[in-house]
């Protein structure tokens, strides 16, 4: 995620977060295959709601809404041991499909492509803990400030900030960004994770940047911080509360600091499907009103970062 300031939130509510995602935390983490589907059936679906009303006539007609998703970023998505496709995303996905009179087909790809899916029409949605930003509404890079698209409009649906973490008993003095500086840390690429890192070190001095290994997924740099390949890790905070509970039993890692650059995940849409975005943004509306929202938000323990309204490009 990417935000114009840091904001931290207060460690109070931290701590409550943290304690309950434990309870979600008896799921093992679990790599994903390339481009599996999972398709959640809503064999409950309403059969016509004010939502479902402003669908397109060609997604009601196909019945499938295909979303596109990193699903290895547990708890938020990934495959149990099963296989099946999991995790906020996909139980949110579920419940919009009910509301819509869809299926929510989800189907896996790289993080740092999944908006190129949605301009190729690959996908309809982008689901996947994807920070609503001005950047990527404008269709600008982060780095370069270049316009390389049409950009997206985000359905926001949950808050979140980013975390730094380490193996556990072994933090090296590190309890912020600045402290990075003359460290390895593992990040998945094109994350918010991944920007701040290298915006932190363009202020290292003394020749101590900090060294960036950058992964397809968060799996995968976890797996290279737990093995000593690196001295710290960063994620979005449910994300790292969640591995720093089940890996290796709670274990192998220890979040350090506080959670920074709190900011809203949105549900990403390509521009011009505006009938589709309102109809999304108001199926979350309605299944926040009823508390479907909520039921989904509690089960995963992650109420902190719970959204009251469904916000359309909300981020900065």
């Amino acid at each position: 995620m990417t935000a114009s300031t840091t904001r931290r939130t207060a460690a109070k509510s931290r701590i409550a977060a943290v304690g309950a995602i434990a309870v979600a935390g008896t799921m093992l983490l679990t790599a994903c295959g390339d481009q599996t589907k999972s398709g959640n059936n809503n064999s409950g679906r309403t059969k016509s709601s004010a939502a479902a009303d402003l669908l397109p006539p060609e997604i009601k007609a196909k019945g499938v809404i295909k979303v596109g998703s990193d699903i290895a970023y547990p708890p938020v998505e990934f495959k149990d041991k099963s296989g099946e496709t999991v995790g906020i995303d996909p139980d949110l996905g579920a419940a919009l499909g009910k509301e819509l009179g869809v299926t929510f087909q989800f189907e896996n790809g790289t993080f740092d492509t999944l908006i190129t899916g949605l301009r190729s029409k690959r996908y309809d949605l982008a689901m996947s803990s994807m920070t609503d930003t001005k950047d990527r509404q404008e269709g600008v890079d982060s780095k370069t400030k270049k316009k390389i698209g049409e950009g997206v409009d985000f359905v926001d649906y949950f808050n979140a900030g980013v975390s730094i973490y380490t193996r556990k008993g072994d933090d090296q003095g590190i309890k912020t960004w600045a402290d990075l500086c003359g460290k390895k840390i593992a990040v998945q690429r094109g994350t918010v994770s991944h920007d701040l890192a290298e915006a932190e070190s363009k202020k290292c001095t003394g020749g101590k940047k900090i060294a960036i290994e950058t992964f397809d997924n968060d799996l995968e740099a976890q797996t290279r911080l737990r093995s000593g390949g690196a001295d710290a890790g960063s994620s979005d905070f449910p994300v790292a509360a969640y591995a720093v509970k089940t890996s290796g039993g709670g274990k192998d890692f220890q979040i350090v600091g506080e959670q920074v650059e709190a900011a809203p995940y949105g549900i990403a849409v390509a521009k011009g499907n505006d009938q589709l975005t309102k109809a999304v943004q108001a199926a979350l509306d309605a299944i926040i009103k009823s508390g479907e929202y909520g039921k989904i938000i509690s089960k995963w323990g992650v109420e902190a970062g719970a959204v009251t309204e469904a916000k359309l490009n909300g981020g900065s």
